[in-house]
């Protein structure tokens, strides 16, 4: 009786116009009694505190690595809010529990919202790439394949799902994907194309190449961002002079993402640049240059190195553009 006292207090906290931290903390981890009276006390929350609820844990789960709201959001997927639903499907992103994908593909079909079912197919994607892992049920793999490519070829459906449909796509090693990949590229939408070029570089596919290289210094920084991340992927050497440019990029996620690719490919020259930045950036480029330089050493068995040090000369090659902190 203890036990449900105490909770009926949560219930109570979940109620207020900003539940306070400590009440949040205490959804982590639900089972059993406390779970189901979540359950049944969720649906008479306003809707503004079920918004800010849903969101807020999102927020936290992504900062607190031990925290574990997933019942929480399990319970938000039937909400009949749609942002409380979107929510729900961003906050168990990281589940890999084959029993959601059934939802999830009903969700991509049937939910009356668009953000809802660009979640969905979003979330998705984590299955694709099982599916092409052999980690799912036999069934599976067709029932989201399927799903997927009726939402990207239905040119009713809002070009935020299709493109969404597009990326998720990407993960299957089918014969269909490149032409799927290939009319996204060329669609008229700027945003289509841009999820085109992310589709390549999830792709793992080479013959991308030559595309993501030609976008790498496009106008757009979400489509630089794209073509930069996508080259990491791909793992593209001939990109690393231009990404080595790009560290000085004026758009501070395209910097980041420069140097993350950099990471990725490797390389002496790659190497030169990431030890430039660790050195002589700003804080959060030298965090950035700091983890892609331990990922070059993952990757080629050397986990010590010693920093480069500029002399002046070559300091002055690169322009750090604005400030990255």
């Amino acid at each position: 009786m203890q036990e449900k006292q105490g909770f009926d207090q949560v219930l109570d906290g979940l109620r207020a116009s900003r539940p306070s931290e400590a009440t949040l903390y205490k959804l982590s981890n639900l089972h059993g009694t406390e779970l189901r009276l979540l359950a049944e006390t969720w649906p008479s929350l306003p809707t503004a505190n079920r918004q800010q609820i849903a969101a807020r844990l999102v927020e936290i789960g992504e900062a607190d690595f031990e925290t574990d709201f997933c019942e929480v959001f399990k319970v938000g997927l039937t909400d009949t809010d749609p942002q409380v639903r979107a929510a729900a499907i961003e906050g168990l992103w990281e589940v890999q529990d084959v029993v959601l994908v059934r939802p999830l593909i009903r969700m991509l079909q049937q939910d009356s919202s668009t953000i809802v079912r660009e979640a969905a197919a979003m979330s998705l994607s984590r299955f694709a790439l099982l599916a092409e892992l052999g980690d799912l049920p036999s069934r599976l793999p067709d029932l989201i394949w399927d799903a997927l490519w009726a939402a990207e070829h239905n040119l009713q459906e809002d070009i935020s799902v299709r493109r969404r449909a597009v990326e998720s796509l990407a993960y299957f090693d089918r014969p269909e994907v490149e032409q799927v990949i290939e009319q996204a590229y060329e669609d008229e939408e700027p945003m289509m194309r841009i999820s085109a070029v992310f589709a390549m570089g999830r792709s793992g596919d080479e013959r991308w190449n030559n595309q993501v290289m030609a976008e790498l210094e496009h106008d757009d920084p979400q489509m630089r961002y794209e073509a930069v991340r996508a080259s990491g992927a791909l793992r593209i050497a001939e990109a690393v002079p231009t990404l080595s440019r790009m560290v000085a990029d004026p758009d501070v996620e395209v910097k980041l993402a420069a140097v993350w690719a950099l990471g990725q490919i490797g390389g002496s020259e790659a190497r030169r640049v990431l030890e430039v930045c660790y050195e002589q950036g700003g804080e959060v480029l030298q965090d950035a240059a700091d983890e892609a330089l331990q990922e070059l050493d993952f990757g080629d068995g050397s986990f010590e190195f010693p920093l480069w040090n500029a002399d002046e000369e070559e300091e002055d090659e690169l322009d750090w553009g604005e400030d990255d902190e």
